[in-house]
């Protein structure tokens, strides 16, 4: 684990935001950006597309057409990315974008932490209900269970970190 240590905290220098480009991942990044902005930290952003055959529910699709389809998903999700990260005013961390095209996401996901060094894992959860959670599993609850390091979970709609406004008063003067 490579963190820097502060005063009374210990500061990430690697942080990992998974994203499926659901509204939950994209209140993710949020955090994963402000964290590695005011750590100093890098920011890698993730995404995991899964092979064709298991988007067509076990079957393989025939002929030359499945990779040319695997290829334009993993094109449209690059570009996604990319947008994620536009920076129009340079303020923001140091950034990696990756994509991997894995079977199991969260498999996927805690690889790559463990490759990187990753200090701080931020992922967005659906909050999906007992019984879809029971016949889906969750990407999210398996990467807390066996990352390498923390696992900072959000879920949308998130609550904000926000200052009572007694503080906020008192900070602005």
């Amino acid at each position: 684990m490579s963190v820097r240590g502060t005063d009374d905290m210990l500061a990430p220098t690697q942080i990992l935001v998974a994203t499926d480009f659901c509204e939950a991942s994209d209140a993710a990044f949020a955090y994963g950006r402000e964290f590695a902005s005011r750590f100093g930290a890098t920011l890698h952003l993730l995404h995991v597309v899964e092979p064709l055959s298991l988007k067509t529910f076990g079957v393989e699709p025939s002929g030359a057409l499945a990779p040319l389809v695997q290829a334009d998903l993993e094109d449209a999700a690059r570009k996604q990315l990319d947008e994620m990260l536009m920076d129009s005013d340079g303020s923001g961390p140091p950034t990696r974008r990756e994509l991997v095209t894995a079977v199991s996401p969260a498999a996927a996901i805690l690889e790559y932490a463990r490759e990187e060094g990753i200090d701080l894992i931020v992922i967005g959860t659906h909050g999906r209900g007992a019984l879809a959670h029971l016949l889906m599993g969750s990407v999210a609850e398996r990467v807390v269970r066996l990352a390498p390091c923390p696992v900072l979970t959000v879920r949308h709609p998130e609550r904000e970190f926000v200052l009572p406004d007694t503080l906020m008063t008192v900070a602005r003067a």
